[in-house]
């Protein structure tokens, strides 16, 4: 009697029926079988090699992977769950220092202390996402490297509402130090040329952390002065909104208003009573006053405009009274507008007129 053969759908070679292995309606011998299949190590199922993610030399089926792995934020390799450092963003074993593990992208609820840069007590804190280019340990070490070149200026923290990126998060910073001394232009150029994008990504917000005390040196004095904030936002919600370069409806999600009331301090008692940190003014923190109306921007000038209008609005509310403020039209505060990246994107908006009242 004959004995059965069949050919291997790989090498193409002829072999006997027992030492072949049908796969997809093909058939292969041992070492093709090897090569062109592998065997999922949760469940068991055989599937095409190539069809499979390997952490550790182990293969996984789809499903399998979805449950089992995830991607070293350093290296973007897959690791095994159980393996990995960190929690969002993790990191393979061999991406950890030897003496003790310090991921580029912490956590979002990760707060170092505080270095302070610059002449105070006014200081900006920045916290700006990027997304696009990937939750990349190593991009992330990248932008620090320039950011951290010369002093303790920047770190990266995850941010759930991002796709594919992280926040880029400042210690507090004098005006003139964002200015002049923060390396802004080659932070942002570096961070566009990995492809990240920040205006152009609907995800991405510019927060600006304020330091209380820049608005004065007593509570009272200082919750006067951020009553009179909040009333000019609401007043000017329209030309604030076309400064951000946000939708209404993005504003509504990330950084809703308040509403109007007849006084000041009725709005700052509003506010408090509310305890909401998603809205424009956010009043939630002990040590600051955060402004959240800003669509995230790539852009140097767009950038430093934006502090510089929140140090602007500064010298308005604690300078003048509540009835002034209720009087000061739009157009006065921002004719009176002299520095220049600000004056520049004001002119760039449409916000300043050309009529002075």
């Amino acid at each position: 009697m004959e004995r059965e053969s069949a050919i291997c759908f790989g090498c193409e070679r002829e072999f006997a029926s027992n030492e072949i292995t049908h796969f997809c309606n093909a058939s292969f011998c041992p070492d093709c079988l090897e090569l062109e299949t592998a065997v999922c190590a949760e469940c068991g199922s055989r599937e095409w090699a190539g069809d499979l993610e390997y952490a550790n030399d182990n293969a996984y089926c789809e499903s399998c992977a979805e449950r089992r792995l995830v991607r070293c934020s350093c290296c973007g390799r897959w690791i095994e769950r159980e393996n990995a450092l960190g929690s969002k963003p993790y990191i393979c074993e061999s991406c950890c220092t030897v003496e003790q593990y310090e991921p580029a992208i912490h956590e979002y609820g990760y707060k170092p202390m505080p270095v302070f840069h610059g002449e105070g007590p006014r200081f900006f804190g920045v916290e700006l996402e990027i997304d696009g280019g990937g939750e990349s340990g190593s991009n992330a070490k990248a932008l620090l490297e320039i950011a951290n070149a010369e002093a303790e200026n920047l770190y990266c923290k995850h941010d759930g509402s991002l796709a594919c990126g992280f926040e880029l998060v400042t210690h507090p910073m004098s005006l003139a130090y964002h200015e002049t001394v923060m390396p802004w232009a080659g932070l942002l150029l570096a961070a566009d040329s990995m492809g990240y994008a920040s205006h152009d990504a609907d995800t991405c917000g510019l927060h600006i952390h304020i330091s209380r005390a820049a608005f004065g040196e007593r509570e009272a004095e200082q919750d006067a002065a951020i009553a009179r904030l909040l009333w000019f936002f609401e007043k000017n919600w329209r030309e604030l909104l076309v400064f951000s370069r946000r939708t209404e409806e993005q504003l509504e999600q990330w950084a809703q208003r308040y509403g109007l009331t007849e006084h000041p301090s009725e709005l700052l008692e509003s506010a408090k009573g509310r305890g909401e940190r998603y809205a424009a003014v956010n009043l939630v923190n002990a040590n600051t006053v955060e402004l959240r109306i800003f669509r995230g921007t790539l852009k140097l000038n767009t950038l430093i405009a934006a502090i510089q209008l929140a140090d602007s609005l500064i010298d308005l509310v604690c300078k003048t009274t509540d009835r002034s403020i209720k009087l000061l039209s739009w157009q006065s505060f921002a004719n009176s507008i002299e520095k220049c990246e600000l004056k520049d994107y004001l002119i760039e908006r449409g916000l300043i007129s050309e009529v002075t009242d």
